[in-house]
């Protein structure tokens, strides 16, 4: 990759580049990684999914949360960024953003049990140290949404903590902002899923602060950053299909892979089925067509 920009950082999906000083440039790649592992075979369109969707959710709240988006429409980002087209792959997949100062916590809120909640739940009778109702089963929902945080941490495994650890991480005062803020887009946000057949199990938010305003930052309400259900699928106790990598997941599962470098090579019907789930999620969600999206 030739580019002027210079490069911040690459995760396990995104790229990150400083565009001049006040400005970055977030690529989404189709990169999927499983177990923390990337895995070999891009995902078609699923970096164009990822920012296509939190595009949608951040202007779908932007009348009263601010985020950190400048634009996703190549058209502008190449004012800021003129060699912007040198990089075909880029268009429909970057984010222009002002640079925050990122809040060193996963915001996650948590609408039904599972995941890492479940496992904690099933051990202990609570999630994330709050004890929650008895008898619950995988799926079933919680009375409310919950908000719970953990570390964030570079090599990518966070570390749940309860609200008074995170309150000493980011400060009272931001705690008790970003929580009422998280369950607010939570519950907005699962409502209108709710309308289109789909269940919003859990998320997590990024957030950060501009000038001292907390702002909606980086990924938003995405199939990597959530978990999401057909509604029609889900039944108490067991796991539903999933709008997200699963399909991947299983598939590694079935082959007794040791979940270490490096991967297997996966087979193409695997890959075209698991970008199916993303697109899907992402017309399912706003009700348009992925094809309408910037890139190919």
């Amino acid at each position: 990759m030739s580019t002027p920009l210079r490069h911040l950082y690459s995760g396990k999906v995104r790229d990150l580049y400083d565009v001049d000083g006040e400005l970055l440039l977030m690529v989404a790649s189709d990169r999927l990684s499983a177990y923390d592992v990337v895995m070999n075979e891009p995902i078609p369109h699923k970096g164009r999914v990822l920012t296509a969707l939190s595009d949608f959710w951040i202007n779908e709240f932007a009348a009263d949360v601010p985020s950190s988006l400048v634009s996703c429409d190549p058209a502008v980002i190449a004012r800021s960024v003129p060699d912007f087209y040198a990089e075909p792959s880029w268009s429909g997949r970057a984010m222009l953003v002002r640079r925050a100062e990122m809040l060193p916590l996963e915001c996650i809120v948590r609408g039904r049990l599972a995941g890492q909640a479940y496992e904690e739940y099933v051990a202990k009778g609570t999630v994330h140290g709050t004890r929650v109702a008895a008898g619950l089963e995988l799926t079933d929902p919680f009375e409310a949404p919950m908000f719970t945080p953990s570390t964030k941490s570079a090599e990518g495994h966070d570390r749940n903590i309860d609200l008074v650890e995170a309150a000493s991480i980011v400060g009272r005062a931001n705690l008790e902002r970003a929580q009422a803020l998280c369950l607010d887009l939570f519950t907005r946000a699962a409502a209108r899923m709710a309308s289109r057949g789909i269940v919003l199990a859990d998320t997590k938010f990024e957030l950060g602060l501009l000038d001292g305003e907390l702002v909606l930052c980086d990924e938003v309400i995405t199939p990597d950053s959530s978990r999401m259900w057909p509604a029609d699928a889900i039944k108490s106790g067991h796991v539903p299909p999933s709008f997200d990598k699963q399909p991947f997941r299983d598939w590694l599962d079935a082959q007794g892979w040791q979940r270490t470098p490096p991967p297997p090579r996966v087979p193409d019907d695997v890959v075209e089925v698991t970008s199916a789930r993303y697109v899907d999620a992402y017309e399912r969600v706003t009700g348009r067509l992925l094809v309408d999206w910037y890139g190919a």
